[in-house]
């Protein structure tokens, strides 16, 4: 259950003022790895994610989920693809007129989600689901019939990720998690996709802009530098970088950690 760039690029403007955003990628997520994508604004990073999901395609080179190409997925194929990967955003994107419950069920009623099965879950099924997945992000049944805008904001960060888990995906995919969080509840997010990780033993690939959190959690870390990968390798290895980009990381994360309230 890998994910795996081969050579891929992409640009994206009309042909006089064209801008390349990725060019010859490689790499590859190892199955249950935390990896880390890191890099300015504008690097390709959400753009790496949006192939990964097949919204967008490579203008070449190949891109594989769990061993299929999704570039040669159908509609159907794509679907089902896309039905294992489940996309954590920046923000919870919950609908503040559905309760707690109906948030993290919605994705069980799908027809997507029922497809191929022989029946789709019952009520009963799917309320033990949600307190499944509820109890994991560390909230309480008690939230369940409380409305978003009920609950604080990093409660709804974990309801999101609850109905992120409710279908059981393979790869969970972040999309800056942490972006404007204080650095508690920062904390608090990167604790629950390292022990979300590691206990549902699935792949992960978290876009981001912050080194402390990779440095705190990913197995390896990617940085993407002017549409090709400058480094991928390791923390240990990362703070052992010489190159200059990832030193301004190192510097920036260290002033963070250094103020008060300052993230670990």
């Amino acid at each position: 259950m890998s994910i795996r760039f081969e050579k891929v690029s992409k640009s994206f403007g009309p042909p006089e003022a064209r801008k390349t955003i990725l060019k010859d990628v490689s790499f590859e997520v190892a199955e249950g790895e935390i990896l880390f994508i890191l890099g300015k604004s504008g690097m390709g990073k959400s753009v790496t994610l949006k192939h990964i999901v097949g919204v967008m395609k490579p203008d070449s080179g190949r891109v594989f989920v769990d061993g299929k190409n999704v570039a040669d997925l159908d509609a159907d194929g794509l679907s089902e693809m896309r039905r294992s990967c489940g996309m954590v955003f920046q923000h919870p994107a919950l609908l503040d007129s559905l309760s707690v419950y109906d948030n993290v069920s919605f994705g069980l009623r799908t027809p997507q989600f029922n497809r191929g099965r022989p029946r789709p879950l019952s009520e009963a099924e799917i309320r033990q689901v949600v307190r499944e997945k509820i109890s994991l992000v560390h909230l309480k049944d008690e939230i369940l019939d409380l409305s978003p805008p009920e609950i604080s904001y990093g409660m709804q960060k974990r309801v999101s990720m609850a109905r992120t888990l409710a279908p059981e995906p393979k790869f969970l995919l972040f999309d800056e998690p942490t972006t404007g969080l204080d650095p508690i509840t920062t904390t608090a997010v990167n604790d629950q996709i390292q022990e979300l990780s590691r206990k549902l033993k699935v792949t992960s690939v978290v876009v981001s802009h912050d080194m402390g959190c990779a440095l705190s959690i990913a197995d390896r870390i990617l940085v993407l530098d002017q549409a090709k990968i400058l480094f991928l390798g390791t923390p240990k290895e990362a703070i052992a970088s010489k190159e200059t980009l990832i030193q301004e990381f190192l510097e920036e994360t260290l002033a963070n950690q250094s103020k008060p309230g300052g993230s670990r």
